[in-house]
């Protein structure tokens, strides 16, 4: 069996930014030990990418923080997390899910036993939205999230989607 890590949105923007929390500041290390356990071959990343007309889209409209602006600094992986990410699948998104990512791993999963981790920022948006899109692509590949590794927007937040997560037979760890 296949395991692939899935390392959602580890930007800073979402560690130390505009929507940076101290509960995301403290999964970096953690983050960055869980890489190094895995090949690189079986890592993909995510990157949240919005552009200069943020604010004007759906997005925009509802959480009118700008974060994630392409090429900003904000934009960039975390020097820690980018540091370990050699070799990895890193691909650029424009919403809370990566449909482009479901595809790839669908694609493995028709070839090969695979296992899935998730880790990442944030739990109650972005690491729900791809736990719940790879499930629906792939209803028989175990889909794991470590919550030790992720961070929610607000702790709240975090736990109850963990808890949603938990319903719909995502396993969770720690």
């Amino acid at each position: 069996m296949e395991k692939i890590l899935v390392v959602i949105d580890m930007q800073n923007d979402f560690i130390d930014g505009s929507l940076g929390t101290p509960e995301a500041v403290a999964i970096v290390d953690k983050v960055v030990e869980k890489i190094k356990a895995y090949e690189c071959k079986n890592v993909y990343a995510t990157r949240d990418t919005h552009f200069e007309n943020y604010l004007e889209t759906s997005e925009g409209k509802n959480l009118p923080v700008i974060h994630c602006v392409k090429n900003t600094l904000g934009w960039q992986i975390n020097s820690k997390v980018a540091d370990v990410l050699n070799g990895a699948t890193i691909l650029d998104k424009h919403s809370f899910g990566s449909l482009e990512l479901a595809k790839i791993l669908s694609k493995r999963s028709n070839t090969e036993d695979i296992e899935i981790e998730i880790i990442g920022l944030c739990t109650d948006i972005c690491v729900i939205n791809n736990a719940m899109l790879f499930k629906t692509y792939m209803p028989e590949v175990p889909i794991n999230v470590d919550s030790s590794c992720c961070a929610g927007v607000t702790p709240t937040s975090h736990s109850k989607a963990i808890d949603i997560m938990k319903m719909c037979h995502i396993n969770i760890q720690n």
